[in-house]
C-alpha cells in the first residue's frame, strides 16, 4: 500500500510515483468480495461516499437513474459508505444493503464502509482527492461528494455534496463521448 504525505499547500503527495491511475487501486463490496478498479476499464465511473442517514440519501435515486440510463453506454456508478460525518452510516453492511437495496432500489456497486479523510482514508479516496482537490484542499467535505473518471482513468471532474446527480448529467455525457 502507499504513503501519503500532506503537504503546506493541503494537497497529497503520493509518494509511489506508480500509482498514476484509478485502475490501479482496489475496495472490497459489501458483500465481502475485492473489486479491482481494473475491472472498470474503458468505463466511465463515478465515484460516491455515501451516508444512509443523511440529508442527501435520496441522491441514491438519481444516481440509480443515471446509472440505469447510461450503463450500455459504459457509466459506472461505484458507492462507498462513509461514517465520518455527522455518523450518518452507523448501520452494518446489512443496514447499508437494506437501505441502498431496498429502499433506494440500488443496482450500482456499494462497497465497504470506509473512511476518505485522515490517516485510515481508503486509497481510493487518497488518490481522488490527491488528483481533484476540492474546497478543503485534500479533504472530502461532507457526504455524497462525487468524483468523475474518465474512461482513461484519470480523473475528469469532482462534484459538491449538493450538486445533484440530474446537474452531473451533462459532464457524464461529455465522458462517454470521448
Amino acid at each position: 500500500m502507499r504513503d501519503v504525505v500532506m503537504l503546506a499547500s493541503n494537497r497529497f503527495c503520493v509518494e509511489d510515483p506508480a500509482m498514476t491511475t484509478f485502475y490501479q487501486l482496489t475496495a472490497t463490496r459489501l458483500d465481502g468480495e475485492p473489486v479491482a478498479m481494473l475491472d472498470f476499464a474503458g468505463k466511465v465511473v463515478l465515484v460516491v461516499n455515501t451516508a444512509s442517514q443523511c440529508g442527501f440519501t435520496p441522491q441514491y435515486g438519481g444516481l440509480e437513474a443515471l446509472y440505469k440510463k447510461y450503463a450500455a453506454q459504459g457509466l459506472v456508478v461505484l458507492g462507498f459508505p462513509c461514517n465520518q460525518f455527522g455518523k450518518q452510516e452507523p448501520g452494518d453492511a446489512d443496514d447499508i444493503a437494506r437501505t441502498c437495496h431496498i429502499h433506494y432500489g440500488v443496482s450500482f456497486p456499494i462497497f465497504e464502509k470506509i473512511e476518505v479523510n485522515g490517516a485510515a482514508a481508503h486509497p481510493v479516496f487518497r488518490y481522488l482527492k490527491n488528483e481533484l482537490p476540492g474546497v478543503l484542499g485534500g479533504r472530502i467535505k461532507w457526504n455524497f461528494t462525487k468524483f468523475l473518471i474518465g474512461r482513461d482513468g484519470k480523473p475528469l471532474k469532482r462534484f459538491a455534496p449538493i450538486t445533484t446527480p440530474e446537474k452531473m448529467e451533462a459532464a457524464i455525457l461529455t465522458a462517454l463521448e470521448r
